[in-house]
Parts: C-alpha cells; structure tokens; sequence
C-alpha cells in the first residue's frame, strides 16, 4: 500500500523533469556512443569464430570479422547469480554477499532437503557499499536511456533506479527522444542449461556423432545427443542475436554503437557449469567499435566480468568510481593488462561447498575448503539433464575410466593446480608435484591477497553472512521515506538513508509506470504533484511519498 505524504507550504510550488546537476563527465551527450550488449546463457566459446568445427554462427562470426575477440575471457563463478552480480556492479560477488547461488530464492524444492544446516539458509539479498550503483544507474545520470531485456538474477531485487525499463518489451526504440544515447542489453536465454532438456524435441542442427567430446565424458550415444542439442540451442541463439544487430542496422545506429557479446558464464552441461574449471568460467567476448578499429584483431589479454562496467564507463568517457575493483580494458581510462583473473564456487542451490580460484594465461590454482565434501553433490535442478543421468548410470555399472571417475571422487584435494596450456581440460593436478612448488606458491599468495582485499568470509554459514549484511540481527532495512525540501524554488529529494537513491514521477497520469533517476534540485515549471520512492541496493524500498503544490 502506498504511503503518502502531503507537504504543506504558503505558496504553490511546481516542478519540471529536467534535473540541473548531471554527473561527471568527459563528453557531451551528443558526441557520447550507444552502448548495447548481447549476452547469451551458459556458453563456453562454441563458436566458429573461435575455431569450433562444429557450430555454425554466422552473424557472430561477422560480429568477430569487424570487431575484436577475445581468446581470455572469464566470468567469477561458473553460474549465473554471482556472475550477475558482479556485472551489474563491477565488484566481485565475495565481498558483498552475492556469492551463494542463489540468495532471493531456492532453487531445490524444499521437500526435497532435508539436511538442517540448509534447511536453516535464509533468503535474502546481498548488500554493497553505501556508495555503490548498478552501472546502468550510473549511465542514467550521464543522460543514456537504459534498456534491460529481460533478466537481471542480481542477488538483489533489480532497484527502481537502474533502469529506463527492464522488460520483455525493453529496446533502445522506446526510448522518447531518438537522439538520446542508449544503453541497452539483451540476455538470449536460447543456449540456458534448461533448454537441453526442453529443446529435446526440436530437430537437430549439427551430427551427433562430429562432435569431439571432452575425455571427462565416455562415448555415449546418450551424451552425444544432449551435446548436440547444446550446440543447436548455440545456432538458435546465433539467429536471435543476428536480428537485434539487423533491427540496430534498420535504425541506422552501427554508426554510433559499440557492441559487446558475451556469455554470462562457460557451458550450462554437467562438470562445467558451476564450476571453476575453464568450461564453467572462460566466455566468449566480443567487442566491435562503430568505425571497426581494430577490426579481425584477437587479444589475449586476461578480462574479467568486474571489468566490464568500468570498461563500459571508459568507453563513454564517463568516471568510474573508485568502489569498482574492475579495471577497464578499453576507452579513454584503459588499464595495465591483468596477471589474474579470480572466481569461486560456493552454495548451489543445496550443495555446500566453497573453491577460490586464481588463473594467469598458463596456471590455474584452485583451493578448496570443504575438501571433505564431494564434487557430485545433489543438485535436482542438473540432475534431471539426461546427460547427467547417464553419467550416473555409467558410474553405478562401473563403466566410467580413470579419468572419467575424477568427478565422482568422495572427497576433494586440499589444493589444485593446472597447467592450462598442456593439460586444457584440467585433470592432471601438479599442485603436489614439487617442481611447481614455485608457480603454486606464487598464485597462492595472489588468491590470499584477493580473499584479504575483498574481505572474503570463504565458509561462513549464511545466517551469519545474513547478519553482516543486515546487522545486528538480520533483519532487512529499509529504506528511509523521501524528503520534499524547498530551496530557492527548487525542488530537492532526500532520504536520510546512506547510499539511497531516488526516483521520482511528475503529473502521475503522465508519467505512469515510468520512474525518473533523481540527480539534483528540480527546476520549477508547470507540474501539478511529484511522486518520490528511495532505494539502497539489498534495502527494502521505501514506501511512495507525495507532494503536491497546492496548499
């Protein structure tokens, strides 16, 4: 129920849209770049352009011809939630609660658990800084028109705040001034885990049988067909991203529009997705400027997903803020090129467990603190994959190798380490073999100084972390109503929240579900009532506020 507030004073007071302090900025509006990013699902880099034999994608591969690909891409997680998470604020999901998959709701069916450790897991939503902003936010205070469509999945509640729209329906051709910069994403849910078993009817795109399996899977006809419906839903996805890159080209905006493709995260198939291995974190990344520098260029240089907002920002020669631990990689503010890229693995769904994960361009180390705990945990959601449940009949008949039972192991070594280059698929663990002392030794210590710089709580319990993030007792705050004050006939919003940000609708009937980002004092024109909500990132929101100028 909406809560309102009438604020009385002796004179009528009236408001218009337009804010009089922006933020920050290099560039003019009219000179800034639209920015739209093209994400898929759970998708390693199958694509022709990455030297796949088997997928067939056209026009990302066109995307690759005129743009620059990246060959060392990296999400933090090998699953959606905390990737999101840091992608949306720059940060690495460790250091504000966002790391468990997922925090807002259970996956599993809670008839399904019955262990009271996870029984007992609260829901809730991970909380940054005061200071922090989603980036779309950010680039709503430059002035762009922000377009979501459609999943957000960022561990918290997407805030009213961060988008012009996020919706099924979202697209810069909404926007109500067309020469307005727009940022604009599009998330392609065609190659999600979920579509193996839900495409399973469609026709097959590619032969089950060209296809190179990894040695962790045997020969299996049952396998084979998951993996070529892997790789058709990749096709599928191929088209849909080529329609949004026509409609671009129809408005005659590749002129003026840097374009990102991405993964959220590696391969949505069992042994990969969730985990911190390569197949479960290195993405494919694309990236082509309006005039197509660089154009057919690969770079290898190690990129990871908290460096995409504030390579977004560079771009727009915008600020980036200094609570991002992302380093922009292109633009104006490019950075020195990374040594390491970091992930982890923590909760998914019903199955504790807790990795850190650091990786150069050669080694990856890997430490896993529940070594107690096995890797095949009970997961029903990927369960119910047909390719899993082949792997689990194979494993019951004793018909998995060697290599094959690696997965199936009942517990798990203290420490990993892979020499990527010479061993891809991460199966020969050199972390004990003393000729690597020197290479393990100085990744440890890289992997101990993230933990520290991101105050990583590693394996404490979550209705602990829940009240950390919402001290003292775990409650969830909530926002403070917002504060209608005059000032020399302008308009300023407040709430004495720290870190909220404002909202804000002029003449409701006009404005309908439409909210406007709050960036300074309101000019006066001819409004007849402002409506205001306040929001910080993991509160409740506040209740909506009135003022009308009518005493």
């Amino acid at each position: 129920m909406q809560k309102e507030f009438l604020f009385l004073c002796s004179a009528a007071v009236s408001f218009s849209v337009n804010s009089c302090k922006t933020a920050p900025e290099q560039k003019g509006p009219e000179t800034r770049p639209n920015i739209l990013w093209i994400t898929c699902e759970d998708m390693s880099p199958r694509l022709g352009c990455y030297g796949d034999p088997i997928a067939k994608t056209p026009n990302i591969d066109k995307l690759a011809e005129e743009g620059i690909m990246f060959t060392q891409a990296h999400s933090v997680s090998g699953v959606c939630s905390p990737s999101r998470a840091a992608l949306i604020t720059g940060m690495y999901p460790t250091s504000f609660g966002a790391q468990h998959m997922r925090t807002l709701s259970r996956t599993a069916s809670i008839d399904q658990i019955t262990d009271p450790e996870l029984l007992a897991i609260p829901v809730y939503e991970a909380v940054p800084p005061p200071e922090a902003r989603t980036y779309a936010e950010l680039f709503r205070q430059a002035g762009y028109y922000t377009t979501n469509n459609v999943k957000t999945d960022y561990q918290f509640h997407n805030p009213i705040t961060a988008w012009d729209e996020s919706s099924s329906q979202a697209h810069w051709r909404n926007r109500p001034d067309k020469d307005q910069p727009f940022f604009s994403v599009f998330n392609i849910m065609e190659t999600h885990e979920s579509r193996v078993w839900m495409n399973a009817s469609k026709p097959l795109l590619v032969d089950p049988q060209e296809i190179e399996l990894p040695p962790y899977y045997p020969d299996s006809p049952v396998i084979r067909n998951d993996m070529a419906i892997h790789y058709s839903n990749i096709m599928r996805m191929d088209s849909i991203a080529g329609t949004i890159l026509h409609q671009l080209e129809e408005d005659g905006l590749t002129g003026n529009t840097i374009i990102f493709f991405y993964s959220d995260h590696g391969d949505g198939l069992p042994r990969m997705k969730r985990w911190t291995y390569d197949s479960g974190i290195h993405v494919p990344l694309i990236v082509r400027f309006p005039d197509h520098t660089d154009a057919g260029s690969v770079s290898d240089q190690l990129v990871s997903f908290v460096d995409f907002p504030a390579t977004a920002l560079s771009l727009a020669g915008l600020e980036i803020p200094d609570y991002m631990h992302g380093r922009p990689f292109l633009g104006e503010k490019k950075a020195a090129p990374r040594e390491y890229v970091f992930a982890s693995r923590d909760r998914m769904d019903p199955a504790l467990d807790c990795i850190r994960t650091v990786r150069d361009k050669q080694y990856k180390y890997s430490r896993n603190y529940m070594p107690e705990r096995p890797y095949v945990q009970f997961l029903p959601y990927r369960d119910q994959m047909p390719l899993m449940q082949e792997l689990f009949r194979l494993r019951d008949e004793s018909r998995l190798d060697s290599v094959q039972q690696l997965w199936f192991r009942k517990i798990k070594p203290e420490e990993e380490l892979f020499d990527l280059l010479a061993d891809p698929h991460e199966l020969n663990n050199l972390a004990y073999d003393q000729s690597y002392r020197d290479i393990k030794n100085r990744l440890s210590r890289a992997l101990d100084n993230w933990i520290e710089m991101t105050d990583d709580p590693l394996t404490l319990p979550e209705t602990e972390l829940v009240k950390q993030l919402w001290p003292p007792d775990g409650i969830q705050p909530v926002t403070e109503d917002v504060v209608f004050k005059i000032s020399n006939g302008s308009m300023i919003l407040d709430s004495p929240t720290e870190g909220a940000s404002i909202a804000y609708q002029v003449n409701e009937a006009v404005g309908g579900n439409h909210w406007m980002l709050y960036t300074g004092p309101l000019h006066s024109g001819a409004v007849d009532s402002l409506l205001a909500t306040a929001i910080r990132i993991g509160y409740k929101q506040s209740s909506i506020s009135r003022y009308t100028g009518t005493p």
